[in-house]
């Protein structure tokens, strides 16, 4: 009994020694200075190893009051709140659902006599405004998104507007902010660049770059690149690396060049980056030589810096290098992750804290290092370990993220709003895998399906194959009401195939279709849809189309049941691009400074007329339902402008050139006499010539080609550069026209004249 009371007693002992050790100090402060907890916590922290910061940046700084960088965490949280007052807003209770009913449109305010908006944010609106997005009517509106420029809140700034509470809440549909969408670049101010913007954003949706992780609102908010005004509107430079080209061993391993901050908010990370310098495979060069005041603040390594960044190109840097450190600038984000995206150099990010752009969608460990600010010395061995095989994935990755979401601010604006469209629908939005596979989340469309195998662009990747019967689709626009006799021959030439589920013929003359018993028989299903003159209709997306190939075809269309099971055939190993008959091809015309169109006949082609061709019938939903209400616009305005649009469209989404497949020689010679007399073309140029055609002036056929050519170029400049890709491909049946008998020949009847 008396050892129990006596290990009992030691036990008791030594908790009360460990209590008065190891926490007797914050017990003390608790018992008998809570009177003065603000004022401890208005010294936090008490830095008590001085001596380990000197080389970083002087104690007396760190510990300098008032510096917003150095506020504890608890703090920062505290004033990001008192800005972001909605800070739990969440879809489900910051936003209207019952707007968005009626389908996704976004209204943005009109512009205010007198308010001007800086360059960049006239991009951002008119990239709204031209998209199939817009709308005039703020009562069919989902989405907001005002007049006045918010994209840079730093209140030094040129661009900075004032009393922005005042004026937002003289907005009559402002309504705290709900349903609204706010675009910003810059925050804050010299020196501690926090996350305020001056004014309440209540419930607003924030699309704002260098996005910290504590104050972004993951599901509501959308973080975004921050990108310069020279960004381009549309279209964007490529990235540098091309399709099927393996990068030699780069010159260097990894690569910074930029400034270095003396004072102030992530001075401490840019000043480290000389430790990893070595002057071989590894160059980081930085200089102190910006600002007014550089010269009073410089320390003993300015001079050389500055000599040591002299010596290097920064655009050379970028395209001889497999790596790119991309450190926090007075922000968290920089221009250079842009600019390393596009030169294919892997972006090492050094940025703690950062919530990457679009990485609801993107999935960035495919795409980027992301290091910390804290182990700068471990990074170059962390990367000499990523595997060659790796370190080319993540180059293509580079380059794709580049084309798909940031090459222009079309691009960025529409990714943010096919984000915040995909959380209305959760059940229909594109999975992670769209957002980060070719051809990109922009042009899979999730109103069509959500299913991998129903799109022209996963087959071989998935091991989905397409259906193996298509659908006729033939356009009827005769005047006289009655079938003439090239679409009975055309209706059974096609009926004939064994591949062949059903025939489609939209009949857009005025008089209504003959009745039933006037079509001819055939041994697939025939079904007549009435619609319009419009040309952009025989790309509508009707329910009647259940296969996933179309035959697009003409109602003059001249083709045999040979040629329609041979391009059949072709398609099912191509049913990303068009495959068809009749081509013509673009040229740029250097005298007249624009694109010009030629049905000539060279060796070259980059358009597949859709009077004779295959696609998939997806096609007809991106046409439809992608492009926006003006382009289709352009073409019922037009005449034979449809299939071009269609051929840039396949070409953008596919960055591939259509295929051609052969013909009979009658139906070549056919093809062409139909080009001359609608494209006025006149005569055959010799192989390889790519010159342009000689207008027959005063015809209705040089009419036709200068609208033809109107149109492209008009398309060139939506799209913001010239889509079509230009092939020399022409796929012929095994032993076309070869000497050996007609018995081992598959589709012996191509080769009759």
């Amino acid at each position: 009994m008396q050892t129990r009371k006596k290990y009992i007693f030691l036990t008791f002992l030594a908790s009360w020694l460990l209590l008065f050790f190891f926490g007797g100090d914050q017990l003390r402060r608790f018992a008998l200075f809570s009177g003065k907890k603000a004022e401890a916590r208005r010294n936090w922290p008490r830095w008590t190893d001085r001596t380990l910061l000197k080389s970083f940046a002087d104690p007396e700084e760190l510990q300098r009051d008032g510096d917003p960088s150095l506020l504890s965490p608890r703090e920062r949280r505290a004033a990001w709140l008192s800005v972001y007052r909605s800070s739990g807003c969440r879809m489900e209770t910051c936003f209207d659902f019952s707007r968005c009913e009626r389908g996704f449109k976004v209204f943005t305010y009109p512009q205010e006599r007198g308010q001007p908006v800086s360059e960049t944010y006239g991009k951002i609106l008119s990239s709204i405004q031209r998209s199939r997005y817009h709308t005039l009517n703020p009562e069919e509106a989902c989405l907001f998104v005002l007049s006045i420029d918010t994209l840079d809140r730093d209140h030094l700034s040129g661009q900075y507007v004032r009393n922005v509470d005042e004026k937002i809440r003289g907005f009559p549909l402002w309504n705290g902010g709900r349903n609204h969408l706010i675009f910003n670049l810059y925050s804050g101010t010299w020196p501690g660049y926090t996350g305020e913007l001056g004014f309440d954003t209540g419930q607003a949706i924030l699309a704002k770059a260098s996005f910290d992780t504590q104050s972004f609102r993951p599901g509501f908010d959308v973080s975004i690149p921050l990108f310069s005004k020279e960004h381009p509107q549309r279209g964007g430079d490529r990235g540098w690396l091309y399709r099927h080209s393996v990068p030699p061993r780069k010159k260097y391993l990894l690569v910074f060049k930029g400034k270095r901050y003396l004072t102030g908010i992530s001075s401490g990370t840019r000043n480290a980056l000389h430790h990893i310098h070595n002057g071989k495979d590894i160059i980081s060069l930085t200089t102190c030589k910006h600002g007014k005041d550089w010269e009073k603040h410089k320390d003993t390594r300015c001079d050389k810096d500055n000599v040591d960044y002299e010596r290097f190109d920064y655009q050379e840097l970028l395209h001889n290098s497999t790596f790119c450190i991309v450190p926090r600038g007075r922000r968290l984000g920089s221009f250079r992750f842009l600019e390393a995206l596009q030169a294919a150099c892997i972006p090492v990010l050094l940025s703690d804290g950062w919530e990457l752009p679009f990485a609801e969608a993107i999935d960035w460990g495919k795409a980027a290092v992301v290091g910390s600010e804290r182990l700068l010395l471990q990074i170059p061995s962390a990367v000499r370990c990523i595997h060659p095989e790796r370190v080319l994935a993540f180059q293509q990755q580079t380059q794709f993220l580049w084309d798909a979401y940031f090459s222009s601010v079309d691009k960025i604006v529409h990714t943010t709003l096919e984000i915040i469209k995909d959380r209305l629908s959760p059940h229909r939005s594109r999975s992670r895998f769209l957002w980060n596979a070719l051809p990109g989340g922009l042009l899979v469309l999730p109103d069509f399906s959500t299913h991998l195998g129903d799109f022209p662009f996963y087959y071989l990747q998935h091991g989905y194959s397409p259906s193996k019967k298509f659908t006729a689709f033939i356009r009827a626009v005769s005047q006289a009401g009655s079938l003439s006799q090239p679409i009975l021959r055309l209706i059974q030439a096609v009926s004939g195939s064994q591949y062949c589920a059903q025939i489609v013929v939209l009949w857009g003359c005025q008089k209504p279709p003959p009745p039933s018993g006037q079509w001819p028989q055939s041994s697939v299903p025939l079904t007549v849809i009435q619609g319009s003159r419009k040309l952009s209709d025989r790309f509508f997306p009707f329910e009647a189309i259940q296969t996933d190939a179309v035959l697009s075809l003409d109602e003059d269309t001249s083709l045999s049941t040979s040629e329609v099971d041979f391009a059949f055939l072709v398609w099912r190993s191509f049913p990303e691009r068009i495959v068809g008959f009749p081509t013509q091809s673009h040229f740029w015309d250097p005298e007249q400074g624009r694109w010009a169109y030629t049905s000539k006949w060279t060796n070259e082609l980059s358009i597949v007329l859709t009077a004779a061709a295959f696609y998939h019938r997806y096609y007809h939903s991106l046409f439809t339902e992608f492009l926006p209400a003006g382009l289709r616009e352009l073409v019922d305005g037009l005449a034979a402008c449809e299939d071009i649009l269609m051929n840039v469209l396949v070409a953008a989404v596919t960055k591939l050139p259509p295929i051609k497949v052969t013909q009979r020689k009658q139906h070549k010679e056919g093809v062409a006499q139909q080009a001359e007399c609608r494209d006025g073309a006149a005569g055959t140029p010799p192989p390889g010539q790519r010159s342009p055609p000689a207008p027959l002036k005063g015809t209705a056929g040089s009419r036709r080609l200068s609208q033809r050519q109107d149109c492209l170029n008009r398309l060139a400049d939506w799209f913001g550069y010239m889509p079509l890709v230009s092939s020399q491909l022409r796929l012929d049946p095994v032993l076309f026209k070869d000497q050996v008998s007609v018995l081992r020949k598959k589709y012996p009847s191509l080769e009759k004249p």
